[in-house]
């Protein structure tokens, strides 16, 4: 069953993001602003940017990935995933049409035929928890929040995946604490440098992806920091328990980092990710520690129209 967005009032919106990713929506007189509704989602996670105006979202706790229309405000259940599957952070490729899904719990990443939406690949990577991927040129990034190491999937011609690589990560993204440790991951447009959040600390680190060694971006204080995206200079870090959306200005060498401007919604309900559609934000919300009510995509401007 599909359901209409529910408009309301939508603000000025600016600037763009495309990384293996989808081409960004032009911007439009009226942008799309108000909620989404995954009908029939029991749980929620994330969301991922597709081709034009199609956005992807998972429901964690099963595995299955809706398919939905930004512009037309609906959404509706596309991947029925196989029993014992999950599906936390998610980024769709849309040169080999391929959705990569970090499986959670199941120490899984799990992808996904995003025309015919039938599974291509069930790899392991590794115990814990594997929160959420990223897309270089090469291949998908994938982070654990029980262990200071990442994993890539090599995607060669054709979608031809390759095996997978593990990373030891040393330097302070390597510091393990009790709870969630590295979560949201992005990388820069050119590749050669990785950035990962950490929830507990609340702090965002460069890694280098080739040796592993990590710094920390000075500056940048994100208490609660879940999914984050990249673009040039911008940072949006997800804040998922302040209902909130960072988005921070980084040095062009990556050392350290200035908090721009601070995106809310009334629709926000503990949102963790976050995809970009020219000028617009859709943000899943999770509702972590809550009774359920119907999970949804709030879609608000990337930048505070007032500055």
């Amino acid at each position: 069953m599909r359901r209409s967005i529910r408009r309301r009032a939508a603000a000025g919106l600016v600037a763009g993001f495309a990384l293996l990713l989808p081409t960004a929506l032009p911007a439009l007189a009226d942008p799309p602003s108000g909620v989404i509704e995954l009908d029939g989602a029991t749980s929620a996670e994330g969301i991922a940017a597709g081709e034009g105006k199609t956005f992807y979202a998972g429901e964690l706790t099963t595995g299955d990935i809706f398919r939905g229309d930004i512009r037309k405000g609906t959404a509706s259940r596309f991947i029925d995933a196989p029993a014992g599957r999950a599906a936390a952070g998610m980024k769709a490729d849309t040169c080999n049409d391929l959705l990569f899904v970090a499986g959670a719990g199941t120490g899984k990443a799990f992808v996904y035929n995003t025309d015919t939406g039938k599974p291509v690949a069930d790899v392991k990577l590794g115990s814990g928890f594997i929160n959420d991927v990223t897309l270089t040129g090469d291949g998908a990034w994938f982070t654990n929040s029980m262990a200071a190491e990442l994993y890539f999937l090599p995607v060669g011609d054709g979608g031809k995946l390759g095996k997978v690589q593990t990373l030891k990560l040393s330097g302070p993204a390597a510091e393990l604490t009790q709870g969630f440790n590295l979560n949201g991951i992005a990388a820069t447009g050119n590749g050669k440098t990785l950035i990962v959040a950490h929830s507990t600390n609340g702090a965002l680190y460069t890694v280098n992806p080739k040796t592993g060694e990590s710094a920390v971006i000075k500056g940048v204080s994100v208490p609660f920091v879940d999914g984050i995206l990249v673009h040039g200079d911008d940072v949006w870090a997800v804040q998922n328990m302040l209902n909130q959306i960072a988005r921070i200005d980084l040095t062009s060498d990556l050392s350290s980092g200035v908090l721009r401007d601070t995106i809310k919604s009334p629709d926000f309900n503990v949102p963790t990710t976050v995809a970009r559609f020219g000028n617009t934000l859709a943000a899943v919300n999770a509702q972590f520690n809550q009774p359920p009510s119907p999970f949804e995509v709030v879609l608000v401007p990337a930048h505070d129209p007032d500055l």
